[in-house]
């Protein structure tokens, strides 16, 4: 993930829209209760890396209990959740940090649970992210994460040509390499779950809603010319889930120790 600026108010408030209020990935509080399925979260404290408009962290805070401390590298994606928080009340709940990319702010042993929700697939440099999540994380914590990943070989030029019109940065890997870099980084009982499926009937239904229910509000929210931008990027988006170039899952591992 570069550092400047990505996810401008445009981007947030079309994902927004379309995802449910605070959220920039897909799922929503379902796709929350996958990430914390059979874990022990309340009074916990858990890190959400790239923690964006807040979404994740409130519904951790608000419906499980946790003691969230969401990082992004977007400072004014940390100063909205900021304003969230304290709007819904769960500012006592949620801590937001804008951080560098690199070594987290945090001492070792810091945390319960370590939480990403589709933003590793935009981070390059995957290994010290895996490195450092389990440098803060306790001894028997959990690192669980929601992502976009790819098959083997290059992007097509359908990609290439979504990437053009999502204006985001995007370094994805195949499930098999993602368990590699987990063992590698020191995790164990890595567990990789498959959950394409379900995005690939939900993005036509998406579309379907862009171009015609969502559109009004879309064009007076964003411009037409915004608008339209936003029809073509999720056609585009559809034509390379529909053809298998992209999948979507979630990842789990363990930090050795603990009882």
């Amino acid at each position: 993930m570069s550092h400047e600026t990505e996810y401008n108010d445009a981007m947030t408030t079309m994902l927004e829209l379309i995802w449910g209020v605070g959220f920039m990935a897909p799922g929503g509080e379902g796709n929350i209760a996958n990430l914390v399925e059979n874990l022990e979260v309340r009074d916990r404290r858990i890190l959400d890396i790239g923690c964006g408009i807040g979404g994740p962290a409130f519904v951790l805070a608000s419906k499980y209990g946790a003691q969230v401390v969401g990082i992004d590298i977007e400072k004014q994606l940390v100063d909205q959740a900021r304003r969230r928080a304290e709007e819904l009340g769960v500012s006592s709940n949620c801590e937001f940090v804008a951080v560098d990319p690199g070594p987290m702010p945090f001492p070792d042993n810091s945390f319960d649970v370590v939480l990403s929700t589709g933003v590793i697939m935009q981070i390059d440099n995957k290994t010290e992210i895996f490195e450092e999540a389990l440098r803060v994380l306790k001894p028997g914590g959990v690192f669980t994460c929601y992502d976009w990943m790819k098959p083997e070989g290059e992007y097509s030029d359908d990609m290439r040509y979504w990437f053009k019109m999502e204006r985001l940065t995007y370094s994805m890997k195949t499930f098999q390499e993602y368990e590699v870099m987990l063992k590698t980084a020191g995790f164990t009982a890595v567990e990789m779950t498959d959950r394409s499926e379900w995005y690939r009937q939900r993005v036509q239904e998406e579309y379907a809603q862009i171009k015609s229910e969502l559109y009004p509000r879309m064009a007076e929210l964003l411009g037409k010319q915004e608008a339209d931008h936003f029809v073509e990027n999720w056609r585009a988006m559809k034509v390379v889930f529909l053809k298998g170039e992209i999948y979507q899952g979630y990842y789990r591992a363990r930090k050795p120790g603990g009882d």
